[in-house]
């Protein structure tokens, strides 16, 4: 089958066997795959190793192991995959069932894909690291709102519980975007303490941080006793500067259940499914920005161009 696979030279296009099922796989024809930046990392620390990335998909099952419930051949799913396993960039694609959702019926392939792997990142940091639930109050601070998860956080965060939601953004698109979404402040990133002081004197009770170093002590200035924040980037950061507040700091990692096989690992499909309704409904919006009709490595390497210069507004999907 064809796939597109790191290599010395970038992204390429190779003819590689079809994947073997696990007891607990779907086989899935994919047909659109959303770039996130973990993509453009792993794919610019590859080296020459021979890896098929791709973790956000959408597609329809071919093929189900024998151990999986709730999918038949024939059935359309989203997910996000494994960072262990091989990725989705292929024609043909072996996913833990477990970890994949019914995908929404009013939405294309290409706004399905936009949406798993940032969804269950807002989703874990909202309802399992917060705690929050529908009558949880307060406020939440999301930096870096008008990004992939930050746009799906907003818009968890206003449609399934109490929260006040402030958003960083600086530019008058990205500001629109997230006041759009449903938040109901925007702050600059630039400067930050003060520009939260203005609009929540008293502190947030809760950020989420996808870019924490160099600004820890900010948080422990604007951040409420005993508040929480969760953060999802790869800095190694001091976060003693929280001690005197007792603030909470966790780790929000979507492939964890994947990784470690977890007892709760079908969680993450149900979130998926409820995202789905959610999205049929119309409560919920894909953060699909740009669709590039071309599964090919030519096409994988301008989506992969365009995450990383980092000013797209919404997901990068390729589409077969």
């Amino acid at each position: 089958m064809r796939a597109i696979s790191t290599s010395g030279s970038g992204l390429v296009d190779v003819d590689v066997p079809e994947p073997q099922l696990r007891p607990h796989d779907l086989l899935v024809q994919v047909e659109a795959v959303s770039v996130n930046p973990v993509d453009v990392k792993i794919a610019a620390s590859a080296g020459d190793e021979r890896r098929i990335l791709g973790f956000d998909a959408a597609g329809t099952v071919v093929r189900a192991g024998p151990e999986v419930t709730g999918f038949t051949v024939g059935d359309e799913v989203y997910y996000s995959g494994d960072v262990t396993r091989q990725g989705a960039d292929a024609e043909l694609h072996a996913v833990d069932a477990r970890i994949a959702g019914h995908k929404p019926g009013n939405l294309s392939m290409a706004e399905a894909a936009a949406v798993p792997l940032t969804t269950i990142t807002a989703w874990e940091s909202l309802f399992t690291h917060f705690g929050a639930d529908a009558g949880t109050t307060g406020t939440l601070l999301v930096v870096g709102a008008p990004g992939g998860v930050g746009s799906m956080l907003v818009q968890l965060a206003k449609q399934l519980t109490s929260l006040r939601v402030i958003g960083t953004a600086s530019r008058p698109e990205t500001r629109e975007r997230v006041l759009a979404l449903g938040g109901d402040a925007t702050v600059d990133h630039r400067s930050l303490a003060a520009s939260v002081k203005d609009v929540a004197p008293d502190g947030v009770d809760f950020l989420f941080s996808p870019f924490s170093e160099g600004n820890i002590e900010t948080y422990a200035e604007i951040v409420k006793p005993f508040g929480h924040v969760v953060a999802i980037d790869d800095h190694h950061v001091d976060v003693f500067p929280l001690k005197s507040k007792s603030i909470a700091w966790h780790w929000e990692l979507m492939f964890t259940h994947a990784i470690y096989q977890t007892p709760d690992m079908a969680s993450q499909g149900r979130l998926l499914d409820e995202t789905a309704r959610l999205l049929d409904e119309g409560r919920l919006r894909t953060t699909l920005g740009t669709e590039i009709a071309d599964f090919s490595a030519a096409g994988l390497r301008r989506a992969h161009e365009l995450v990383a210069d980092g000013k797209a507004v919404g997901k990068v999907v390729v589409t077969r």
